[in-house]
């Protein structure tokens, strides 16, 4: 499985304190290691992100993410709950 940031996720990581940054990279580790471990709550979406899934970063930031047929993940997004689902 290979990971690939959106430049759109890109542009919204960098603007994150380096606080959530490094709790990104945290979840992100545990997330390779078990993609549905209970403290990520790795849920598909609907609506604007049909087909993608979200996973938690802190109690506020999520990660949103799509699987690619062949396994890649690709991360397009991570924002505050209300940043995302507006």
């Amino acid at each position: 499985m290979r990971q690939e940031y959106h430049k759109n996720f890109r542009k919204h990581f960098e603007k994150l304190s380096q606080k959530i940054q490094d709790k990104f990279e945290e979840r992100f580790n545990l997330f390779l290691n078990d993609q549905f471990h209970s403290i990520l709550n790795n849920h598909s979406l609907s609506g604007e992100y049909e087909g993608c899934r979200s996973i938690n970063i802190t109690g506020n930031i999520r990660a949103i993410f799509y699987v690619r047929e062949n396994g890649d993940i690709v991360f397009i997004n991570i924002g505050s709950h209300s940043e995302l689902y507006e």
